[in-house]
């Protein structure tokens, strides 16, 4: 293959040509054009899905087939699952937020009866709730049909990650990758430990700091807040926590409890979108993702939710889509292209191009630096950088429908950029 490449254009992507480029953009930094150990492949499916009310299950069967099928590895098996349920129930009316921003009770439901299936000896659904509110409560906050769920495993289990919830201690899990960018090892519930497969339910959505949110991207939610939550102890967690991760994860205000590992060096670059995007990086190498399912069948664009300014639902039937792979970083770079974006855009360009309101600072790296970037770094490219796997198009075995012909465009369902964005 051509070591000169050029970069691939939104243009190209929608028209369904140079899908296979795998293009290095112009003017990205250096250590992402070094080379090193080939990252690993696995093949992903795409399936187009117009509704929430078909066959879920029969149309995911395939899309495992596809991949090789899943009896060989949750067989006999305690597999976990990690649904994104982020932020609080309001959704965009008259939609639930399960049809837009959330994972789909039905899609979740249809994954639950297929992992049973093939054999799985336990499940376990996970999300990071606000203290005393169950994964139960919160999946019927988003519309979810809980005997659907029940029907689908009988003796399913749910466990709110948030602190240490049934557990007696946090699990540490260290970061296994040619080279941690934040932490090295993370402390987190039991649960993500106590698994032989761990599944990332995801939502194809835009994201307000990284630009978009997928298989990847959900793992951001299970850190601990009683550890890395604004409110987390100094020395141990505190396990009544009521607060978020922004001083912790987004801005390295200050470290997690003294009781975990802490960053590596806190003089890096306090940037949200350089700072979120490696941390996300480092705890997909700290809990490897054995199967990916991103949930495109109804979504959002603008960002991650109805808390996001200028965010809003796109209706039913858009995009229509559900992705699945084994690799993550590859299933995130097929969905990437689907929803119109080249997978290795360089940070400031779309998807990886954010908004900040300069005249609305939050108190954060604004207030102190005098200038927000309006700009996240390519978590793909940062994967593939420390051998998590390959964001090449060219590399990756599409099955199913092909890109060319699932392809939503995202960008132009979003609100204009304000015009000192543009």
């Amino acid at each position: 293959m051509n070591d000169k490449r050029l970069e691939m254009t939104r243009r190209q992507l929608l028209a369904g040509v140079g899908l296979a480029a795998g293009a290095i953009p112009v003017g990205a930094s250096e250590w992402l054009r070094a080379s090193g150990p080939r990252s690993p492949t696995a093949p992903v499916s795409v399936a187009k899905c117009p509704s929430y009310d078909g066959d879920l299950a029969a149309k995911l069967a395939v899309m495992f087939d596809q991949i090789g099928g899943i009896e060989g590895l949750v067989g006999g098996k305690t597999v976990a699952i990690k649904l994104n349920l982020t932020g609080g129930g309001r959704g965009y009316r008259p939609y639930l937020p399960g049809d837009t921003f959330w994972v789909n009770g039905k899609l979740t439901a249809a994954v639950c009866h297929l992992l049973n299936r093939a054999g799985a000896r336990r499940i376990r659904l996970l999300e990071s709730n606000s203290v005393g509110l169950s994964v139960q409560d919160k999946l019927l906050d988003g519309g979810c049909d809980m005997k659907l769920l029940r029907n689908a495993m009988p003796d399913l289990e749910f466990e709110n990650t948030n602190n240490l919830g049934s557990g007696k201690r946090y699990a540490r899990l260290k970061v296994k990758s040619a080279r941690p960018y934040i932490y090295t090892a993370f402390d987190l519930n039991h649960s993500y430990e106590d698994c032989d497969v761990f599944v990332s339910l995801a939502k194809m959505k835009h994201q307000e700091e990284c630009g978009i949110t997928l298989s990847m991207k959900n793992l951001f939610g299970i850190t601990p807040c009683s550890i890395y939550g604004d409110d987390a102890g100094v020395d141990e967690p505190n396990e009544a926590v009521r607060r978020g991760r922004a001083a912790v994860l987004h801005f390295g205000r200050r470290q997690p409890s003294k009781s975990a590992p802490q960053e590596i060096d806190f003089s890096s670059d306090r940037h949200e979108g350089s700072r979120v995007p490696r941390i996300i990086v480092d705890l997909v190498a700290a809990r490897p993702i054995d199967l990916a399912i991103i949930d495109g069948i109804q979504s959002c664009v603008g960002g991650e939710g109805p808390w996001v300014p200028r965010s809003k639902a796109l209706p039913p039937g858009q995009p229509g889509l559900i992705v699945v792979g084994r690799n993550p970083v590859c299933t995130d770079t097929v969905a990437t292209a689907l929803m119109g974006y080249d997978p290795r855009a360089e940070a400031g360009k779309p998807p990886f191009k954010v908004w900040k309101d300069s005249k609305n600072p939050r108190g954060d790296y604004q207030q102190e630096h005098g200038n927000l970037p309006q700009y996240a770094d390519n978590t793909m490219l940062l994967a593939e950088a420390v051998g998590l796997g390959s964001a090449d198009l060219a590399e990756i075995d599409v099955r199913g429908v092909p890109i060319k012909e699932a392809m939503f465009d995202f960008e132009s369902q979003r609100a204009p950029w304000p015009a000192a964005a543009r």
